[in-house]
């Protein structure tokens, strides 16, 4: 990845589940990220979050997850701590790289959770690239992680478990797979892939470049600017 660490000090990987995909209603039950440094694992997170007394999780979130009320009730934070502890993931770098695999959706969820805690702020300085907009540019449909995971022979030992700090990982090692694959990851920086028919998905980020992609691989996505 010597193409991004010629650019930014830190890359941050960040991974979120929730319980539903609407990102004004439905909230993060658990934030996990990976903080990398001059190639290397410098620090993590591995939150879960409590929902507002009376909230349950629904129970498909529940089979696709694995977590559970009593496990969010028992071993989860309150927001205001986890949004605190991912703060110090970006926090004191000049140069830092937000990533997450559809961005679009993390980052939606993630402004939504940092808003009321008075934390947007840290999301101003980073960077973001999607790492799903870069695999749609490389093989055709399906696109999912685990999807990628397996095109890029990741099997052994990255993990899709729709745990979140575990997804973030898988994420850091699809990055390295791709960028040993072609050197063009740079080249992906603020800009997201969207729909080819419905369009964007959530809330437009003023930094992004948006532009609709194939789920049939063409050329590069950069190109088409």
């Amino acid at each position: 990845m010597e193409e991004l660490w010629q650019r930014f000090d830190r890359i941050v990987v960040f991974d979120t589940e929730t319980t539903g995909i609407e990102f004004g209603r439905d909230r993060i039950i658990e934030l996990g990220a990976v903080k990398l440094e001059a190639g290397a694992e410098t620090g993590s997170l591995n939150a879960l979050v409590r929902l507002p007394e009376g909230v349950r999780l629904p129970p498909f979130i529940v089979d696709l997850t694995g977590i559970t009320d009593e496990q969010l009730s028992s071993e989860g934070v309150d927001q205001e701590e986890a949004a605190e502890d991912f703060c110090r993931l970006l926090e004191g770098c000049e140069r830092p790289l937000l990533v997450a695999y559809n961005a679009q959706f993390d980052l939606n969820f993630l402004y939504h959770f940092l808003r009321p805690c008075g934390r947007v702020g840290v999301l101003g300085p980073p960077r973001f690239l999607d790492a799903l907009t870069v695999y749609r540019d490389r093989r055709d449909y399906p696109h999912k992680l685990c999807n990628a995971i397996e095109a890029y022979g990741l099997g052994d030992t990255a993990v899709n478990s729709h745990r979140a700090v575990d997804d973030a990982r898988a994420t850091v090692q699809l990055l390295e797979a791709m960028a040993a694959e072609r050197g063009d990851l740079a080249r992906y920086i603020d800009l997201f892939g969207t729909h080819p028919k419905y369009g964007l998905s959530g809330r437009k980020i003023a930094s992004v470049t948006y532009r609709p992609q194939s789920y049939r691989r063409q050329r590069p996505l950069y190109e088409e600017i």
